[in-house]
C-alpha cells in the first residue's frame, strides 16, 4: 500500500515537473524572441546604419566573452550534458543562472546556434536540485533528471517521441526503461509540451518550424533517393570537417575567452551582413527558402548552406554557444532545394531524403533522426527518411574528419 501510494505521489511530481519544464522552455523562448525583435526588427527600423548587422554580433561577441570570463565557459554541448547525465545520474545546479544567460545572449545577438544545448543544462540543473530537495525521493534524483531532460527536448523540438527516443538510442544496442518508468517519461514530456502550447495560446510566443506540405510525387523521383542520400551524407561530412578545424582553433586559443567571443562575433556579423540567412538558428526561416528557393537559386542555397555548417561551428567554438540540430536541418532544407531544382524532382522528397541523410550523419541515431523531422515532412515519407537515415548512420565518417575527442 505504502508502495503504491508513494508511486502515485512520485507520479504527480513528475506531471508537476513536466509542466514547469514547459513553462521554463516557453519563458526562455519568449524572451529570446523579444529580445530578437527589439535588436533585429524595431532598432534597425530607426536607423539607417549599413554596418548595423557587423557592429552588434561584434559587440555582442564581447559581451558574451565577458559574461563567459566571469561566470564560465556555458552552456556545455547537448551530448556533454546527456553522458554527464547517464554517468552521474546528475548535472550541477549551482550556475544555473550563469547558464540561461550565456545560453540566451548569443541567441539573442543572431548566433547561428539552436537553444536545446542551454536549455538542457538548465532542466538538467533544476531537476536534479528538485530532486535532492524531495527527501522522500532520493534515490529517484538520477531519473528525475533523465526524464526532465526528455522533456525538454520533446517540447523544443515539438515532438514529445524524440524527446523519449533520443537520449534513449545510441550506436549501440538500445535499451528501454521498463514501463513504470515509461509512463514517467511521458507523463513528464506530454506535461511539459502540454503546459508550453497552453503558454503559447494563453500569451503568446513562437510558433516553431512550420511543416512542408506533402505534394504528389512520382515513382520515377523515388529513384533519386540513393544520390540525394550520398548528397546529404557529404554534407555530414563537411559538417564533420568544419567541427574539426573550428574545435582545433578553439584549443590553441582556448585561454582567450573574450577574444575568441569576439572574433566569433565579428565572423557573424561579416556572414550576416552579406548573407543574412546564415544567421541564428534557421527555425523560421525554412519556410522562406521553401518558398524563394527559385528567386535564392540553385547555387546560391548550397553556398548558404556550407557557410551556415561553417559558422555553427565558429559559433560553438567561439564561445557563443547553443545547438547545432536547427542550424544542421536548415543546411539539408537549403541543399535537398538545389537538388530538386538541379534534377528535376519534387523539392519534398529532395529536402526530405537530404535533411535526413545530414542530420542522421551527425547524430548516428536513425529514429530520432525520423522522429524529429517528422515535425517538417509529411508522414508518407517516413519510409524513405529511415532508408536514408540508418544508410547515414552506417556509411562511417572518415577518422581523419573526426575530433580528436569525439
Amino acid at each position: 500500500m505504502k508502495k503504491a501510494k508513494n508511486s502515485i505521489l512520485f507520479l504527480l511530481y513528475t506531471i508537476i515537473l513536466g509542466a514547469i519544464v514547459g513553462a521554463i522552455i516557453w519563458a526562455f523562448l519568449r524572451v529570446m524572441n523579444l529580445g530578437i525583435e527589439l535588436i533585429w526588427h524595431i532598432v534597425p527600423e530607426q536607423l539607417n546604419f549599413p554596418l548595423y548587422t557587423l557592429c552588434v554580433c561584434t559587440v555582442g561577441g564581447l559581451l558574451v566573452g565577458l559574461w563567459k570570463r566571469k561566470f564560465g565557459d556555458y552552456p556545455e554541448e547537448l551530448p556533454v550534458v546527456l553522458a554527464q547525465v547517464k554517468q552521474t545520474g546528475r548535472y550541477p545546479y549551482n550556475n544555473v543562472f550563469s547558464i540561461l544567460g550565456s545560453a540566451l545572449f548569443p541567441l539573442i545577438f543572431g548566433a547561428s546556434v539552436g537553444p536545446e544545448a542551454g536549455l538542457t543544462g538548465v532542466i538538467a540543473g533544476l531537476c536534479t536540485w528538485v530532486g535532492d530537495k524531495l527527501k522522500r525521493f532520493r534515490k529517484e534524483v538520477q531519473e528525475l533528471t533523465a526524464i526532465g531532460m526528455s522533456a525538454t527536448l520533446g517540447t523544443i523540438f515539438r515532438s514529445p517521441m524524440f524527446g523519449f527516443v533520443e537520449p534513449l538510442e545510441s550506436e549501440r544496442d538500445t535499451v528501454l526503461p521498463k514501463t513504470s518508468k515509461i509512463v514517467l517519461y511521458f507523463a513528464a514530456i506530454l506535461s511539459s509540451f502540454g503546459a508550453f502550447i497552453l503558454l503559447n495560446k494563453l500569451v503568446g510566443g513562437g510558433a516553431g518550424i512550420e511543416g512542408i506540405e506533402k505534394e504528389s510525387i512520382p515513382l520515377t523521383s523515388y529513384l533519386y533517393a540513393i544520390p540525394l542520400t550520398l548528397v546529404g551524407i557529404a554534407a555530414g561530412y563537411l559538417y564533420f570537417l568544419f567541427k574539426k578545424l573550428t574545435d582545433t582553433l578553439e584549443q590553441k586559443f582556448k585561454k582567450y575567452v573574450v577574444l575568441r567571443a569576439v572574433c566569433g562575433g565579428l565572423l557573424l556579423g561579416v556572414s550576416g551582413t552579406l548573407i543574412p540567412l546564415t544567421m541564428f538558428s534557421g527555425e523560421h526561416q525554412i519556410a522562406e527558402v521553401m518558398a524563394d528557393m527559385k528567386t535564392i537559386g540553385a547555387v546560391m542555397l548550397p553556398v548558404i548552406a556550407v557557410v551556415k555548417l561553417l559558422l555553427t561551428n565558429i559559433c560553438i567554438s567561439s564561445g557563443l554557444k547553443g545547438g547545432h540540430f536547427f542550424p544542421v536541418i536548415f543546411c539539408g532544407i537549403c541543399i535537398g532545394c538545389s537538388m530538386s531544382m538541379l534534377f528535376g524532382i519534387s523539392a519534398v522528397l529532395s529536402t526530405a531524403v537530404v535533411t535526413t541523410a545530414l542530420v542522421g550523419h551527425t547524430m548516428k541515431k536513425p529514429f530520432a533522426t525520423v522522429l524529429l523531422l517528422m515535425i517538417i515532412f509529411p508522414p508518407l515519407l517516413i519510409p524513405i527518411m529511415l532508408a536514408a537515415a540508418v544508410a547515414a548512420k552506417f556509411i562511417p565518417t572518415p577518422k581523419a574528419l573526426l575530433p580528436e575527442q569525439a
